[in-house]
């Protein structure tokens, strides 16, 4: 079981930067790939980014690319989603999503999910 708690949203102004975390409980984070996830109102929940269990080998939307890094510290149990160039289309609740296997794009692979935090870009 993992249990997983987002921090960090907030609200920004477009072209500023956020960083949102991820903590999770359970000693076996760092066996799971981790997943980034964004729902707007009235939107489906769409993938953002993902990062396989050692950080090797991380996976973006190409709405995010260049814009959003994913990392990860195991030995805190914690990932983190840093935004930057945020644009008002950015605006959603941020998921964080733990997966034991390999990264995913699909929500639907994803095992464990946080409660979200809210991300809110101004223009």
């Amino acid at each position: 079981q993992v249990q997983l708690v987002e921090s960090g949203g907030g609200l920004v102004q477009a072209g500023g930067s956020l960083r949102v975390s991820c903590a999770a409980s359970g000693r076996t984070f760092s066996t799971y790939a981790m997943g980034w996830f964004r729902q707007a109102p009235g939107k489906e929940r769409e993938f953002v980014a993902a990062i396989s269990w050692n950080g090797g080998n991380t996976y973006y939307a190409d709405s995010v690319k260049g814009r959003f890094t994913i990392s990860r510290d195991n030995a805190k149990n914690t990932v983190y989603l840093l935004m930057n160039s945020l644009k008002p289309v950015d605006t959603a609740v941020y998921y964080c999503a733990a997966r034991s296997a390999g990264p995913y794009d699909s929500a639907g692979a994803y095992d464990y999910w946080g409660q979200g935090t809210q991300v809110t870009v101004s223009s």
